[in-house]
């Protein structure tokens, strides 16, 4: 494993409070942190940070953080990534992986199963809940939902269109699913 002590970490996460807390408890562990809330931050940020490890929620605001995994590894090709949810479900793991997510964890996580997420076996650290084989229409919809904006590159009247709906009814389910 990498040595954990004095890494650059971006974290990227549309809930400020948990963002700032983790970002304050990983510096008192030596930790050079930013924080971003949406895409374009994010994007903003690396740039800035040149960040060794990124943290990043799969449900930014009107956007899927799935999208952004490959922006981001295209920038820092070495950075490891570390999808932070807590909608977690084994296809949007396998989704993450694939695009170059090296690991994938369930919120609530404890700071040293975050750490411990970056490390070199890239196996997850915990396992997903065990109702996560069963999901609800709601959590099925929003998969599917976040599968297909992913593969519209975010673009949410692509999305509708794809969807068969009305892009406002696409925004107010992206709005009712959104974290509160």
């Amino acid at each position: 494993m990498d040595n954990p002590v004095n890494k650059r970490i971006l974290i990227i996460d549309d809930d400020l409070h948990f963002s700032q807390v983790l970002a304050r408890s990983l510096e008192r562990q030596g930790h050079q942190t930013a924080v971003a809330a949406s895409g374009d931050e994010a994007l903003q940020a690396a740039q800035d940070l040149q960040p060794q490890w990124v943290t990043l929620d799969l449900r930014l605001e009107q956007e899927s953080g799935l999208g952004l995994i490959g922006r981001l590894k295209q920038q820092h090709p070495d950075c490891r990534i570390v999808m932070l949810t807590g909608y977690a479900s084994i296809p949007t793991a396998v989704e993450a992986v694939k695009l170059g997510a090296h690991n994938y964890l369930h919120k609530p996580a404890t700071l040293q199963e975050l750490i411990a997420a970056f490390d070199d076996s890239g196996q997850p650290q915990e396992p997903l809940p065990d109702n996560s084989s069963v999901m609800s229409v709601e959590r099925l919809e929003w998969e599917h939902i976040q599968r297909v904006l992913n593969e519209q590159q975010g673009n949410i009247s692509a999305t509708a269109r794809v969807l068969n709906m009305h892009r406002r009814t696409l925004q107010r389910k992206l709005q009712k699913y959104a974290p509160r």
